[in-house]
């Protein structure tokens, strides 16, 4: 039996389309899993959650840059993850002027459930991929990440 292939037309040749779709099929999935384990709680709140919860305290400036998104969006997502209680922020000892943003005890508690959600997804992601391919793919990923992390620009 030929495996179903929904991609759109073109999208095999384009590199970018691809990049785009897996991660957006990424998000995708992690979120049905969460919901399907009964957790209310969006892809961009897991990863503030997943890097607060291996860098913690950060400022809200740090979270966001280190998750590619505005500080405005970040506010957003930090004011609701306030609201449920997982985080808090609280004054930086060293600058007053600033805070920090750290996990409550129900965040980190949300974190340990969360995680097995994140990691069955991406199990499932690279199930048709052998361990050489995925190491491959994880190099081939990092050194593009790294091309586009210099300060040289395309001319």
């Amino acid at each position: 039996m030929t495996p179903v292939c929904n991609l759109p037309p073109g999208a095999e040749e384009n590199l970018g389309l691809l990049l785009g779709l897996a991660r957006a099929r990424l998000i995708s999935a992690l979120e049905a899993e969460l919901a399907a384990n009964g957790l209310a709680i969006n892809h961009t709140q897991y990863a503030a959650l997943k890097r607060l919860a291996q860098c913690a305290p950060l400022a809200p400036g740090e979270l966001a840059q280190a998750l590619g998104h505005d500080a405005g969006a970040m506010t957003r997502v930090l004011d609701g993850l306030e609201e449920k209680g997982y985080v808090r922020r609280e004054p930086n000892p060293d600058d007053r002027r600033c805070v920090r943003v750290i996990p409550t005890e129900a965040g980190a508690a949300l974190w340990s459930r969360m995680r097995g959600c994140g990691e069955r997804t991406m199990a499932h992601a690279l199930e048709n991929l052998s361990e050489p391919e995925r190491d491959a793919l994880r190099d081939l990923l990092k050194r593009i990440v790294e091309s586009l992390s210099s300060t040289d620009t395309p001319n």
